[in-house]
């Protein structure tokens, strides 16, 4: 069973220029999980699609770009669900930065 974990990113950017910086950030993505790393995304209209590979485990993702904020989604595969508290912590100090 999967753990998903949210984080709900706050801006006043506006959606072009919101999805225009996560474009540009797109790859400081592996950040947010120690030793992991991005192996696909792609744009669907207003929706980033990621996923990230860590210990041999496949993270799917999705980032929902708003006009005032970016809500974020990990879905963690059952070995990873041990960690989501702290996957969560560091995706709330990292997804910002992508804004900046």
């Amino acid at each position: 069973m999967s753990e998903p974990v949210t984080v709900t990113v706050p801006h006043k950017l506006g959606l072009t220029e919101a999805k225009s910086r996560i474009g540009s950030g797109v790859h400081t993505l592996s950040d947010i999980i120690p030793g992991a790393s991005l192996t696909g995304h792609r744009w669907e209209d207003d929706h980033l699609h990621f996923t990230l590979e860590a210990v041999g485990q496949r993270i799917i993702s999705d980032m929902h770009v708003r006009e005032d904020e970016v809500y974020v989604v990990l879905d963690l595969p059952p070995m990873l669900a041990m960690f989501a508290n702290k996957i969560k912590a560091k995706l709330m100090k990292e997804a910002p930065k992508m804004l900046e």
